[in-house]
């Protein structure tokens, strides 16, 4: 019981000192309570170290602080989860991740290669996920790109054609489900041209129409199934947000009835881009894209207004024919930090053929929105898009073009 005692004096006395030395030393890193009752029987010693309380909103914080902050990392990856909305699919719960690295490290001219994860659920019921990706293989000799994704959602309809899309009368519900799954591999011919093949496999399955009559006889679900070849040129410094360079993609789809396709069609996508830095911190982007469909289209591969970043704003394929033509010309100003700002113009025609473009059918498109560098050079962008018909937010990651 003696030794019990000494023991407990003497672990006493080294605490102590511990706690003066490091008091000294101005960190604290214990504190030392202890307790000796008179009777020689309960004689004990407390020790209660400090405990780190941890705030989530500090937590936060510091992660989103460091997102833009690994470029040396082999991988660098990070997410972020909020709040979404758009409207086709009305506000809603979004989770992102986006991921930059290189095939050859080694290669400080190779672009960083590229991939993007989403998921999204909203109020109206849709449930969405996806896959995207821009590789750059070893020496730029070969270029992947693909894109998956699923999703599923009650939407409007408002029939085919401008003068359907224009008619608030026409709008009617129905329930989609899609999937789609668009790889291409392409060959570099020199410097910035590359080309190669492109496969194309796309399901829809749609039902609960209001109002089947604005189908025009055509079936409710379809598949697709195409193979083409894209032919690219690509002097953008950065693909995912270029400040200088130009781009143009020519691509070329055909889905025949020997691919076991109900539709036979053909089309021809045209896009080109080109991005200046007119001063500091300032880049004028500018957009031209034109799709132009052959044969027996279905319904669900026309050309629409609002989608991939285009016409931001508009309810996405209320406006939908068989042809588009649409163009957008925006500023991006970096502010501070991370934030910038973006201000927009935009203009779009979808029409039957080409003895069918009205002047007074033009689509008028205009906005502003704030950017915020999630990853270096990667973007997190709330738009507010105004239309024809009303004004809308969205919220993306990565630039519109």
């Amino acid at each position: 019981m003696r030794n019990r005692f000494f023991c407990t004096v003497l672990l006493y006395g080294l605490s102590c000192m511990f706690v003066r030395a490091a008091g000294e030393g101005g960190h604290a890193f214990a504190e030392v309570k202890d307790s000796i009752k008179p009777d020689a029987d309960s004689v004990s010693s407390v020790v209660e170290p400090v405990r780190k309380t941890r705030n989530p909103l500090k937590w936060i914080g510091r992660y989103l602080s460091n997102t833009n902050k690994h470029e040396d990392r082999p991988f660098d990856f990070s997410m972020l989860i909020g709040p979404s909305y758009s409207a086709a699919t009305s506000a809603g719960l979004g989770a992102t991740a986006s991921g930059l690295y290189s095939w050859d490290r080694s290669d400080s001219l190779l672009p960083k290669s590229n991939v993007s994860v989403y998921a999204n659920a909203s109020l109206s019921g849709m449930l969405a996920v996806g896959l995207r990706g821009n590789n750059f293989l070893p020496h730029q000799k070969y270029r992947f790109d693909y894109q998956l994704s699923f999703y599923t959602f009650p939407g409007k309809f408002w029939g085919i054609g401008y003068e359907s899309g224009a008619s608030d009368a026409n709008k009617s519900d129905y329930e989609r489900v899609k999937l789609q799954f668009k790889p291409s591999f392409l060959f570099r011919l020199n410097e910035s041209v590359f080309l190669g093949p492109v496969v194309d496999i796309e399901w829809v399955n749609s039902f609960g129409f209001e109002n089947e009559t604005l189908l025009e006889g055509q079936d409710k679900s379809v598949a697709n199934y195409g193979a083409g070849f894209n032919f690219t040129y690509d002097t953008r410094d950065f693909v995912l947000n270029a400040y200088r360079g130009n781009f143009f993609r020519w691509e070329q789809m055909f889905y025949p009835s020997g691919f076991g396709n109900d539709y036979a069609f053909s089309y021809t996508d045209l896009t080109y881009s080109t991005y200046h830095q007119v001063w500091k911190g300032g880049v004028l982007a500018m957009e031209l894209h034109t799709l132009f469909n052959y044969g027996d289209v279905p319904w669900t591969m026309m050309a629409q207004v609002g989608v991939l970043g285009r016409m931001r704003g508009y309810y996405e394929g209320r406006y939908r024919d068989r042809n588009i033509m649409e163009g957008q010309l925006e500023l991006r100003q970096h502010v501070k930090g991370r934030n910038g700002i973006a201000v927009w113009v935009g203009l779009a025609n979808v029409f039957p053929d080409f003895g069918h473009i009205y002047y007074d059918e033009i689509l008028p498109n205009y906005g502003i929105g704030y950017r915020w560098e999630f990853k270096k050079r990667v973007n997190i962008r709330f738009d507010l898009g105004f239309t024809k018909d009303s004004p809308n937010f969205t919220f993306n990651i990565n630039e519109a073009f």
